[in-house]
């Protein structure tokens, strides 16, 4: 991490477009049609996730006018997706800029489960859906079960609880840190 509290060390992998508008304007946002573009027919789960990430996300940080979706960075480069073609950018990001949080809940998120406060939390939730003959991804793409969806939904709201620790440096409760940024800006980048 660059200057504690001030600003934060990331690493992201940009696609060429992103790095020429980069160079161009200066600044860069993501659009839900690349997203869509990007996973194809898988896109609608990708979509609704970044759609409700990105509703509860602004609560954190203020998303930007032009922004509708997150670009993602880590502040491991290890966790960045390299496929393709594109650049990894070094990233030092003022602190108030990042929406930060456990890699490993975003990934729950991404699966459609429950993030419990602990693992017993989580295991006694599927337990009980189990008893239902239910999973999680059942719920979470049917319209047959309101109660346990909006449990579900709330759960995620857990993906923005290490967000104050892990700005002043904290990162004990988090197994891998993942950034959300509403916007790349040039000035950002580590020449």
């Amino acid at each position: 991490m660059a200057d504690r509290c001030n600003t934060i060390r990331l690493y992201s992998f940009q696609t060429d477009v992103v790095y020429q508008v980069l160079k161009r304007d200066g600044i860069c946002f993501s659009k839900e049609e690349y997203v869509r573009r990007k996973y194809q027919e898988s896109a609608e789960v990708f979509v609704n996730a970044y759609s409700w990430f990105v509703k509860e996300a602004e609560k954190v940080v203020p998303k930007p006018e032009w922004a509708e979706y997150p670009y993602w960075a880590f502040t491991d480069l290890y966790n960045v997706d390299q496929t393709g073609e594109g650049h990894v950018l070094v990233l030092d990001v003022p602190i108030g800029e990042a929406v930060l949080f456990d890699m490993f809940d975003w990934t729950k998120i991404m699966q459609m489960h429950y993030i419990g406060e602990n693992e017993p939390e989580e295991a006694a939730f599927s337990e009980e859906l189990k008893n239902l003959g239910l999973t999680e991804f059942q719920v979470m793409t049917s319209n047959f079960y309101p109660e346990q969806k909006a449990k579900i939904q709330e759960s995620w709201k857990r993906l923005f609880r290490h967000q104050k620790a892990i700005e002043c440096g904290d990162t004990s409760g988090v197994h891998s840190v993942q950034a959300g940024l509403w916007r790349i800006k040039d000035e950002w980048i580590v020449k």
